[in-house]
């Protein structure tokens, strides 16, 4: 789903001057969605949404797993990942319109193997298996369709800081 303006005014505020004078990669894709944030509206976040990722028919972007690794959606990455939500004891939500393979499901699923409460299910074997399996793959094929889409300008700043915190989750597994 698009922010809300709630959402939009909260990044907005996030920003200040020693964030803009860091130069490491992650503050500075962190700032240009600040400034995206600052500069529009909800409504605009909205309409581009729509546009890009809805559609009319088939959208500009797919958000979803199944389409990067399969190049059809519903396929067997979905599947795999619903199994491994299966090993987790997680299932779907009825009210939930989008499949598992979808971005946001799966940092959903992301938070809860790192917040949650249960450690037999979020920890960091966990973590690593569920991102390298789930996400690692496909991740910079959909911020690269993001990025090539002339009709996406706002999500940019998104698909930046999504490519930047991922390198680095990517980085961190790597090391354990």
């Amino acid at each position: 789903q698009p922010p809300d303006q709630i959402l939009l005014d909260q990044i907005s505020a996030s920003g200040n001057s020693e964030a803009q004078d860091n130069q490491a990669p992650l503050a500075n894709v962190w700032m240009n969605l600040v400034e995206a944030a600052k500069n529009s509206k909800a409504a605009d976040w909205k309409a581009e949404y729509d546009s890009s990722f809805l559609g009319v028919g088939k959208p500009n972007i797919f958000l979803y797993g199944s389409y990067y690794l399969a190049g059809h959606l519903h396929e067997k990455p979905l599947l795999d990942i619903r199994r491994s939500l299966l090993q987790f004891g997680l299932e779907a939500s009825d009210s939930v319109a989008e499949t598992e393979d979808h971005i946001a499901a799966l940092f959903e699923v992301m938070r809860y193997l790192i917040a949650g409460e249960d450690v037999g299910v979020s920890n960091l074997t966990n973590q690593r298996v569920f991102f390298n399996d789930h996400i690692r793959p496909w991740y910079d094929d959909l911020c690269d369709a993001i990025d090539a889409d002339p009709e996406t300008h706002l999500y940019k700043a998104v698909s930046a800081l999504t490519r930047e915190f991922l390198a680095i989750e990517s980085q961190s597994f790597d090391m354990v």
